[in-house]
Parts: C-alpha cells; structure tokens; sequence
C-alpha cells in the first residue's frame, strides 16, 4: 500500500473516532446512511468494472498505446482533448477509465486532456446549456474549459 492510501486511511480513522467520541448517535446514523448509500452504488460500481472492461476489449491497448502514448505529445493531447469534449460519461467512470488508458501504455499529458475535457467541456450537452443560459454564456465557457483542460494537462506533463 503506498503513503497516500495509509495517510487517507489514517485521517479517516482518526475522523471517525474523534466524531464517534463527540456523538455516538450521529455517527452510527451517519454510517447507517453511508452504508444505504453505498448499497445504492454498487450497481454503478459494478457497471464502471463492466464498462471499461468493455472499452479495454472493443479498443485493444496497443490502439490506446499508439494514438496516446505516441512520441507525438501535442497531437496525442488534442486527439484526447477532442474526444474527451464530444464524449458523455459520468466523472465517477472516467477516472477509473482513464487510469486503465494510463496503465495500458498511454502518455499522462493526453490522459489527463481527455479526462479534463470529459468532465469540463460539454459539446453534446451544448444545446441545452445554449437553451438555458444563452449562446454565448454556453460558447464562452466550453472554449475556456477546453483552453483550461490543455492547460492542466500541459502541466500535469510537467509536474509528473
């Protein structure tokens, strides 16, 4: 286990104590509402586990390896970015996805586009977004999320 798993488990530790030690009752309460809500969950878990088992068949990693892990970096990284900004999954997918890419041979700069863009640029939910705040509130903000998303990834490069 490495030092960020143990230190999230000791801070959680430490929390639950400390609250138990405060109030016994909320904190049985608040752990019989975590644990219906994690019930709730297990159906999206399991579909995450399905679904990208599903990607990592239909695209074989060799393909992952070459269009993200190429030599090319800034090509790579607006392929990523692209895709991420047209594609629609949930946050809670995409970054389990996203670590298989990296695992499977992809370049952490594209990586981190195509997560960044998925989560912060919404071309398919445009129209709505068009609708309910305006074209140009809607414009603005997906070309700003999406010049923020190579930035990250631009500097994710550079930190890892």
């Amino acid at each position: 286990m490495d030092i960020f798993t143990m230190s999230f488990w000791g801070v959680s530790l430490i929390l639950i104590v400390s609250s138990f030690i405060k109030s016994k009752r909320k904190t049985f309460e608040a752990m019989k509402k975590t644990k219906r809500m994690m019930g709730n969950m297990l159906g999206e878990i399991i579909a995450i586990i399905f679904i990208i088992g599903l990607v990592l068949t239909l695209i074989p990693p060799e393909s992952i390896k070459s269009v993200l892990g190429s030599s090319n970096t800034i090509l790579a990284t607006i392929v990523a970015a692209v895709a991420g900004s047209v594609t629609l999954i949930p946050a809670f997918l995409a970054f389990p996805l996203v670590g298989s890419f990296v695992d499977v041979g992809a370049s952490i700069v594209p990586a981190v586009a195509f997560l960044t863009t998925l989560t912060m640029v919404g071309v398919v939910t445009f129209p709505l977004e068009k609708k309910e705040f305006g074209f140009k509130f809607a414009m603005t903000r997906n070309v700003l999320s999406f010049v923020a998303a190579l930035f990250i990834a631009m500097v994710m490069g550079v930190i890892l």
